[in-house]
């Protein structure tokens, strides 16, 4: 159900018998030659619309920026703070709470909004302890990315616009991926950058941090659905102790 489609006479009542609210979130950013700006939003946007046909929430309207402060000087690329971050969810939350959701999930399509998504999560915790804050991060596809995964992972944690991120697009944005242009890139990221502020293009001039040309959709389409599967499981567990409306 998109919320922005609703109309004020009728959405209280609806509000009630959903309870779940469902947040994209992502950012504009570089990602490489074959990749748009946008491809964060465009995979949040997509999981949202999956998510919610299983669990009955609504979507809102995405949040198209992030805190992308490592690929900020990148062409293309629009940074917003944690700070602001923070203050935007967390009132969008109070907002939410007072309309009468019960669950708040957050679909995050860059790894850069978990900092401000977790922090956000916590003031509205402390203010509302009966409202479920989720922050979602493509949850449990750890094992199924290591078995899907051709090249290696250039970073313990980070991904982007490599193997696996386009594989992701293939399987849930297409139309935005163009593959010819994908770039076989082996970045080498000094150790320091995990404890130290390091801004991307100190290792990268593409922002391509990995194989990409080996990405195909079969692979997106493993990850993805496990992480679906897993989201619909963490909402519909949230939702849980709730009295919805007749």
């Amino acid at each position: 159900m998109i919320f922005q489609q609703e109309n004020s006479f009728e959405v209280k009542g609806k509000i009630e018998k959903s309870l779940v609210a469902i947040l994209p979130i992502g950012a504009v950013e570089a990602h490489g030659p074959h990749l748009p700006l946008g491809t964060d939003n465009f995979l949040a946007e997509r999981l949202a619309e999956r998510v919610a046909e299983k669990t009955g929430a609504y979507v809102l309207p995405t949040l198209p920026y992030g805190q992308v402060w490592s690929l900020k000087n990148f062409p293309g690329s629009i940074n917003i703070s944690n700070e602001s971050l923070i203050s935007f969810i967390y009132d969008m939350g109070v907002s939410l709470y007072e309309q009468g959701f019960r669950v708040f999930a957050i679909i995050n399509g860059h790894l850069g909004n978990a900092v401000a998504m977790k922090e956000a999560a916590r003031k509205l915790y402390a203010q509302y302890p009966d409202f479920k804050i989720l922050y979602l991060f493509y949850p449990g596809v750890k094992k199924v990315t290591e078995e899907v995964r051709e090249a290696k992972s250039v970073h313990s944690t980070y991904f982007h616009a490599c193997e696996i991120e386009t594989s992701y697009m293939l399987y849930l944005a297409e139309e935005y991926v163009d593959m010819s242009k994908a770039l076989p890139e082996d970045p080498q990221i000094p150790m320091s950058a995990d404890v130290t502020p390091t801004p991307w293009e100190a290792f990268t001039s593409t922002a391509v941090l990995g194989n990409a040309t080996l990405a195909t959709k079969e692979k997106g389409e493993k990850i993805i659905e496990i992480a679906i599967e897993n989201m619909i499981k963490l909402i519909e567990g949230a939702k849980r102790g709730f009295k919805k409306a007749e």
